[in-house]
């Protein structure tokens, strides 16, 4: 065996379907198109979210409320969640850098400490906003409330 002789598997590899060759190929006339219509021209390709000429979905529907393009969106964490992470990682600071190292939060995101819950050790906390009373939980607690 060399490599002039190699040849794929007999019945492995389909010719070309040649349209548009003559009456006598089988394939002339509409060429495997059928007749007439948009489908049966060149250059034919649907629009996306085309239904036949029926009116089309999004154009049914009314349109509702608008997206604020200027929102912050907070990963809301409450004071028991804080708790619970002093206690599990032994840790007297909870910033951004930590929360990203304990993959709680992600790179983009911004966190907000909520109030509920109990706090009932000595904590720094820094987050990019508070509530009232978890401001006033974490300094009832000794601890001390920085915001990025």
């Amino acid at each position: 065996m060399e490599l002039h002789n190699l040849k794929p598997a007999v019945g492995s590899v389909k010719g070309n379907k040649r349209v548009g060759r003559g009456q006598g190929s089988g394939r002339g006339g509409t060429s495997t198109r059928g007749h007439k219509g948009a489908k049966s021209r060149s250059g034919y390709s649907k629009k996306r979210g085309f239904e036949g000429g029926q009116m089309p979905i999004q154009r049914r529907l009314p349109k509702r409320g608008f997206k604020n393009f200027n929102r912050i969106v907070y990963i809301p964490i409450n004071i028991n969640r804080v708790q619970a992470i002093v206690e599990k990682y032994n840790i007297s600071k909870i910033d951004f850098d930590t929360l990203r190292e304990l993959n709680i939060i992600g790179q983009a995101d911004k966190i907000k400490i909520l109030g509920s819950g109990e706090l009932s050790v000595k904590v720094d906390v820094t987050a990019h906003a508070f509530s009232e009373s978890a401001k006033s939980a974490i300094e009832a607690a000794g601890g001390t409330v920085t915001t990025l």
